[in-house]
């Protein structure tokens, strides 16, 4: 049975066949109905007078009116839930950057849809970014559902890594480590966190879900916004104390004992908790190799991906913690993080900054942690 008040979405897409593909993407999701399609800015404009769609997905290249321009626009005159969906290549991330600055829920790549997989694999990434971008808005929080979730399967971390029992022959490891999970508004939470915290702290290795080749330059905007040295993440990169990995889209990744050191792993594979890179992934990484000295923080972000991970890093000894409700933009990952035992403290994401410097000066006294 479909909820009777389903989300109500406005494509605008200057191709044809993009919005044709999008919208049987969309359908396919029964709390999900089309209200409008629109080839650009000012025919979109106009079907708003009737009534504004709950949620928005907007193509950024865009005939007579920039998608970007159009964004600001609307959040000027009728703000309201925007999911940008558009190919990223260098000049679109940056574009893309400037549509979250200006307000745009999420950022996701234009789906391929070669293969049947791929069609899958896209139905269940836009229905749920559309599910994600509507909780945002304060009027529709409290909207009962009767699906949580869109379509399509939804892995385990044992896709990607097996859980392991904890080995007490595995001998000791050097150096503490912090892993950050985050999906929907964790790209602005990740400005604040990480802008915030001095050098000298251990590695920091971060998922934020978002598409490929859009990773690249987010971590640029956030390196010549902090004083912590960020980067994409690449197989082979050793954690080294000030300094922020980020996982590269549409790849997991993993941090591995190699000697008695880290090592981070880069790796396909299917999508685990509907998202690659997954949060879990990394956080059962983290805990089989670097245990109790490791912490664990999820931020904002919908569904549930990071919050088994979490736990797990949390039975492996380390100290682990969310955002709390009043400061997420979605309190989806972190509060099944606390339903499920991962954590038992919710921090403002103002105190996260504290929490990191505070926990490694406690365990890494060595370091200068400001």
């Amino acid at each position: 049975m479909n909820h009777p008040t389903p989300i109500r979405v406005m494509i605008v897409d200057d191709s044809a066949a993009a919005r044709s593909a999008l919208a049987r993407l969309l359908s396919a999701d029964p709390d999900i109905v089309i209200a409008a399609t629109a080839a650009d800015p000012f025919e979109a404009a106009k079907l708003m007078r009737n009534g504004l769609p709950d949620v928005m997905l907007l193509d950024m290249a865009l005939p007579r009116m920039d998608g970007l321009t159009f964004l600001r626009r609307i959040m000027e005159q009728h703000p309201l839930p925007v999911v940008v969906c558009s190919s990223f290549t260098e000049a679109g991330s940056k574009n893309a950057i400037r549509a979250l600055e200006a307000g745009a829920v999420e950022v996701i790549g234009k789906p391929r849809l070669s293969s049947r997989e791929d069609w899958d694999e896209a139905q269940v990434r836009l229905c749920d970014a559309v599910r994600a971008a509507v909780e945002t808005n304060p009027a529709q929080r409290t909207r009962p559902r009767t699906r949580p979730e869109g379509p399509g399967p939804k892995l385990t971390a044992d896709v990607i890594l097996p859980a392991l029992k904890p080995n007490p022959n595995a001998g000791p490891v050097k150096g503490h480590v912090v892993a950050i999970g985050a999906s929907t508004g964790g790209t602005e939470a990740l400005v604040q966190v990480l802008s915030a915290l001095p050098t000298g702290l251990p590695p920091i290795i971060v998922v934020q879900h978002m598409p490929e080749h859009f990773t690249s330059t987010f971590a640029q905007r956030l390196d010549g916004l902090c004083q912590l040295t960020v980067q994409e993440a690449k197989s082979g990169d050793r954690p080294v104390p000030g300094t922020v990995f980020l996982a590269p889209g549409n790849h997991h990744m993993l941090l591995r004992r190699s000697g008695s050191g880290h090592v981070i792993e880069i790796v396909d594979g299917p999508c685990v908790a509907r998202h690659r890179p997954s949060v879990d992934v990394l956080f059962r990484s983290v805990a089989q190799s670097a245990g109790n000295k490791a912490m664990g923080i999820v931020l904002t972000g919908m569904g549930d991906d990071g919050a088994r991970g979490l736990l797990e890093m949390r039975q492996a000894g380390a100290r682990t913690l969310v955002q709390d409700e009043a400061t997420s933009v979605v309190f989806g990952m972190p509060k099944e993080a606390l339903a499920m035992g991962g954590a038992d403290t919710a921090r403002p994401l103002g105190r996260i900054p504290g929490e990191i410097r505070g926990w490694a000066a406690g365990v890494a006294p060595q370091l200068r942690t400001g």
